[in-house]
């Protein structure tokens, strides 16, 4: 949040917070605070965050409860309780605001709740009637800010000001040029050089409504400037100074920044506190769910490594076993001498004994062999499964991953833990689900238990199954048992089942469609894990399959695709 857009939220927030009576405070993470708040109307829920990436004051629905036994949360419990909510103040042109909390409106201010939203410097103090600093979100010993160190106890100083002159609507054209011409800087730093609260988003802004056309008079040296272009530069400007003035703000997507909350004269846009309320949670749940699934992937390429690096000792020792002969060989040769002694007749026991015991373990490391390769498998099809799920649909997505990260775990874990401690009831997977071109269901499996539940367990005579010939995906079951498959249908969900596998991104792939009474059930193996006989080779198409998830996904009512 930059100047203007704290400044658009503390305009709609004062009508309805002030005045209103403080009643709780919770903590929901290291980096946020929640102050429960009652209006007489209503009960109002404000969030301060001191995020790095997202600093921010908003307004926000009422959130689930938790929290409240943090060390900073007590401390606002204590310190802010029978006291009201008065005062909302942001120091001129600054990224900061000061909650001021008192007994009733009118009397002096008690306590005061300080938040800076300054990226990696943003910061939360609460402060007592002398302005000393009663608690804070983060101490800021000597050592990691010699300008302003500040800590418990402490005065309370605010930040040092910002480079450049406060922006000034008297100021005239040729003045308000002059001072962006002293120093022959491209234009985006001599905004923020010259001029106090000139954000990049807001310099953006100002150049113009067309993203390629405002980066690049951005990068353009001031003294290169044309008239018109200075002209342009000028009138938004003073529109956005006038925004300030008439407190003319409201939310926008889009341009050249994801949102605008400063309107030009004869533009409305939408309430903005609900609107970046929205847009942070959207944003900031597509970058959690992006940083799981990025530990996900992780987690598995290591385990993928270990169990590759382990086939290939099994590997080396299977070579060994060739040297038996060559042993039983050299055996041979020592007791088929004239006269051999007592210590060649023991070194040719020696050697039958290793032969024979390099033949017995063939079979061992042939199951080991197995397991491995077994196992390689199934990590390599998490690692697709993990892969497919993106952040497009943060609901879908969100169930998603917590489905392949339980999936994953067990997976992990599977060599580690007896069979017995690791069954448990299970709950139903919840596979995705659309409609051919002739209305069949169509099942598509994303990890390995939903492939299990679709394949073998729900599976009914005449349904087909259908899966990326020779490459880890997912399954996908048409249930041509309830219906009759006409050739679209077939390659539906052939470009499905191409589209959920990791050739996603060739043109063409093969496809193996076999009959789900075919499929077996592999002794021993994961879930999921399936062999067939017979079966027919179609030619799949993953970029028809985006077409048919768009169309269908919505209409079913059920998890869109990601």
């Amino acid at each position: 949040m930059d100047y203007t857009s704290l400044r658009a939220v503390l305009a709609e927030l004062r009508p309805q917070a002030l005045p209103s009576r403080f009643e709780k405070a919770q903590q929901p993470d290291g980096h946020s605070l929640q102050l429960g708040l009652r209006t007489l109307e209503r009960r109002l829920w404000l969030e301060l965050s001191w995020l790095a990436e997202a600093p921010r004051l908003l307004a926000i629905a009422p959130p689930p409860r938790g929290g409240d036994g943090s060390t900073l949360a007590q401390q606002l419990q204590h310190g802010l309780s029978g006291l009201a909510l008065v005062a909302l103040q942001q120091p001129p042109w600054e990224r900061c605001v000061e909650l001021g909390f008192a007994p009733r409106p009118g009397e002096p201010i008690q306590r005061s709740l300080v938040l800076e939203l300054m990226g990696r410097h943003s910061n939360l103090f609460l402060l007592d009637g002398e302005r000393r600093v009663v608690a804070a979100a983060r101490q800021v010993r000597d050592q990691q800010s010699r300008w302003r160190p500040i800590g418990t106890g402490d005065s309370y100083s605010p930040p040092p000001p910002q480079a450049g002159r406060p922006p000034d609507s008297a100021m005239g054209f040729e003045a308000w040029r002059r001072e962006l011409l002293l120093v022959p800087l491209p234009l985006q730093q001599a905004l923020q050089s010259s001029f106090q609260a000139i954000s990049p988003a807001l310099a953006l802004q100002l150049a113009g409504d067309a993203a390629s056309e405002a980066q690049a008079l951005l990068r353009t040296p001031v003294t290169a400037l044309t008239g018109e272009q200075w002209q342009g530069l000028w009138q938004r400007w003073q529109g956005w100074l006038a925004a300030l003035e008439n407190d003319r703000f409201g939310y926008t997507a889009g341009g050249v920044t994801p949102y605008r909350c400063w309107q030009p004269p004869g533009m409305e846009g939408l309430p903005v506190n609900a609107a970046l309320a929205a847009y942070h949670q959207r944003v900031l749940h597509s970058r959690a769910l992006g940083h799981r699934q990025q530990q996900l992937l992780q987690r598995l390429e290591r385990a993928l490594e270990r169990e590759q690096q382990q086939w290939q000792q099994q590997q080396q020792l299977l070579a060994q076993v060739e040297q038996s002969d060559g042993l039983q060989r050299q055996a041979d040769a020592l007791l088929c001498l004239a006269q051999p002694s007592r210590e060649q007749v023991a070194e040719a026991q020696t050697l039958y004994k290793r032969a024979r015991k390099l033949r017995r373990s063939v079979a061992a490391i042939e199951a080991r062999l197995a397991l491995h390769q077994q196992r390689i498998e199934q990590l390599e099809a998490s690692l697709t499964f993990v892969g497919l799920c993106g952040p497009e649909d943060p609901a879908g997505s969100l169930s998603q991953l917590e489905a392949l990260e339980q999936d994953s775990q067990e997976l992990l874990l599977q060599r580690h833990r007896p069979r017995r401690e690791r069954a448990r009831p299970e709950a139903t997977p919840n596979p995705l689900e659309l409609r051919s071109p002739s209305g069949l269901r169509l099942q598509v499996g994303r990890n390995h238990r939903q492939n299990d539940w679709i394949s073998l367990r729900q599976a009914r005579r005449g349904d087909l199954w259908f899966h990326a010939q020779e490459c880890p995906g997912s399954h996908v079951v048409l249930k041509s048992s309830e219906g009759l498959a006409a050739e679209a249908d077939l390659q539906a969900a052939a470009d499905l089942a191409a589209h959920f596998s990791r050739a996603r991104s060739n043109g063409r792939v093969a496809v193996l469609m076999v009959e789900t009474e075919s499929l077996q059930r592999i002794p021993g193996a994961g879930p999921g894990t399936v062999r067939h006989r017979g079966g027919e080779l179609l030619w799949a198409e993953p970029q028809r399959a985006a077409a048919l998830l768009r169309a269908t996904a919505p209409s079913l009512g059920g998890e869109p695709q990601p």
